[in-house]
């Protein structure tokens, strides 16, 4: 699977450790470092042609591989390679010491947490997507005697990671209903159908197209909406680097936007375009792929909308201090 760094139950000390380890041994080195112009871009063309870009296995990232497969990014004198991950977090120590140069689909609160503690100090390239609804759902067995929203209180419900995107607009949707909140265990998307199942959780909170999937497979019913009130249009990941790639190659950074903010217009537009791409990258097959929920594709980035998740973080103290987004978003020549 390429990049998988195997990292099960990875809390953010943990990661925290990892990255300072790696960025006191690696120095500048790596992948993610600028090179010298291209010969064929010369000084106006990106400073690096060639590079490594982590993907999850989520609809998240769809534009990354449209821009691929439609040349996006090779108008833009870019050479990009997919790198496969299951989960962001595994991702981060890679991105600090080189090996991929961005992360797609990565989820905000792993890396606003990242930049606030000092541990990575991250770039927003773009944003990937926006909760909508039916793209992640609070999933039960058909004879599960959770049947509202108020039945998750204290229950053991799965999540991707903890203390995380997941859990935060779970929370969110919960509290503004007045009712408790879940048990959160930690389950990767490709385990929760499988746990769900053998009833060691008693609900999973899944991300498209793993949701789908899991109701298929097991007839499984939706508690509530991942997008209820009031978290619909949240932004959920992104394209994520470091400041010192982008200090070290700005056109590339600049031209990287341009593909991708070209790819996430057709993902906006034209949801068929998703469909096509989803079974080239995830299990989700040909014919489901163009029924399950979609998230939203915004085509340009929103500092008022990010800064909305930041509250939001604040507010359930997954941060202890104030981001602003205009200091996260990357914005050439700024």
């Amino acid at each position: 699977m390429g990049l998988q760094l195997r990292i099960p139950r990875v809390e953010l000390a943990i990661v925290a450790l990892v990255l300072a380890l790696l960025t006191t041994g690696c120095g500048g080195g790596g992948s993610g470092s600028g090179g010298s112009p291209s010969a064929s871009g010369g000084a106006s063309g990106p400073e690096k042609t060639s590079l490594t870009v982590a993907g999850l296995p989520l609809a998240d990232a769809a534009a990354l591989h449209i821009a691929v497969e439609r040349g996006l990014f090779a108008d833009q004198g870019l050479e990009v390679r997919v790198q496969p991950v299951q989960q962001s977090v595994q991702a981060l120590p890679a991105l600090a010491n080189g090996q991929v140069d961005i992360i797609a689909g990565a989820n905000f609160v792993t890396f606003l947490q990242a930049k606030e503690k000092g541990t990575l100090d991250t770039r927003v390239l773009a944003e990937a997507a926006r909760n909508a609804p039916r793209m992640m759902r609070v999933l039960v067995l058909p004879g599960s005697k959770i049947t509202t929203p108020e039945d998750l209180a204290g229950k053991r419900v799965g999540v991707n990671i903890l203390h995380n995107i997941q859990s935060l607009t779970l929370d969110a949707a919960l509290r503004e209903r007045g009712a408790g909140l879940p048990d959160y265990r930690q389950v990767p998307f490709p385990q929760m159908g499988a746990l769900l199942e053998r009833g060691q959780v008693d609900a999973v909170h899944a991300a498209e197209p793993f949701a789908s999937a899991i109701a298929g497979d097991l007839d499984a019913r939706t508690v509530i909406d991942g997008a209820a009130s009031p978290v619909d249009g949240l932004p959920l990941s992104g394209y994520v680097t470091t400041r010192k790639f982008v200090d070290a190659n700005p056109r590339t950074a600049a031209a990287f936007q341009r593909a991708i903010a070209a790819a996430q217009k057709i993902a906006d537009d034209d949801p068929g375009a998703v469909a096509k791409v989803l079974p080239g990258y995830t299990k989700i097959k040909a014919a489901e792929a163009a029924t399950i929920g979609l998230p939203g594709f915004p085509p340009e980035s929103s500092a008022a909308e990010l800064n909305r998740l930041i509250a939001l973080m604040r507010e359930q103290k997954l941060l202890a201090q104030d981001l602003d987004a205009a200091d996260v978003l990357y914005r050439p020549g700024g």
